[in-house]
């Protein structure tokens, strides 16, 4: 539990008694490699640390997923609208890599919130984090062609071009493998 407890004290300066707390209320899962740690139509239970390992989220579909988000070590992830409200997820998330998380039931979570104020703290700080990745995210598919959305992954996401497969690269930016293979050539 290092990297979430390093994690946490880059954001706020935890006492002990409230660390120890909030780490009792974590438990360790591990997936393997291709492993669905949710799959669609399951009800998120678990806000997640990455230890080690990456997750793909996805839109299962009859020819080809739609892959629209990553998470990587000392990230959180998880479903997270079916995590708040408590409803079947409509996409799935699969272990990219062999993977460890740091999980906390929704239950747990909302006795930390209730019983610490540093609990209540970083689990504003997550959401909104979150909530910035997505308006990124968005304004992205929105503003941008395939190539710019190609191009910015170096600059502003570079760690998804060196461990993500290009499939799932080509379906994040939102064009088929082939589509990416000319826009590589391209530019290279």
């Amino acid at each position: 539990m290092g990297y979430l407890r390093e994690y946490y004290d880059n954001i706020i300066r935890l006492q002990e008694n409230e660390w120890q707390f909030i780490a009792a209320h974590f438990t360790r899962r591990t997936f393997r490699k291709g492993e669905t740690i949710i799959a669609a139509g399951a009800r998120e239970e678990y806000l997640s640390f990455i230890e080690s390992g990456m997750v793909r989220f996805f839109v299962p579909g009859e020819e080809n997923d739609l892959t629209f988000h990553f998470s990587f070590h000392k990230e959180f992830t998880c479903a997270y609208d079916s995590f708040l409200t408590r409803m079947p997820s409509e996409y799935t998330l699969q272990a990219l890599s062999n993977l460890t998380l740091w999980s906390i039931s929704h239950s747990d979570l909302q006795k930390v919130y209730a019983q610490t104020q540093a609990g209540n703290y970083l689990g504003r700080f997550a959401a909104e984090q979150l909530f910035l990745a997505k308006s990124r995210r968005e304004l992205s598919l929105l503003k941008y062609t395939a190539k710019e959305r190609y191009l910015q992954l170096f600059t502003e996401q570079p760690h998804i071009l060196r461990q993500v497969p290009l499939k799932y690269v080509a379906s994040y930016i939102g064009i088929t493998p082939q589509g990416l293979s000319r826009i590589r050539k391209q530019i290279s």
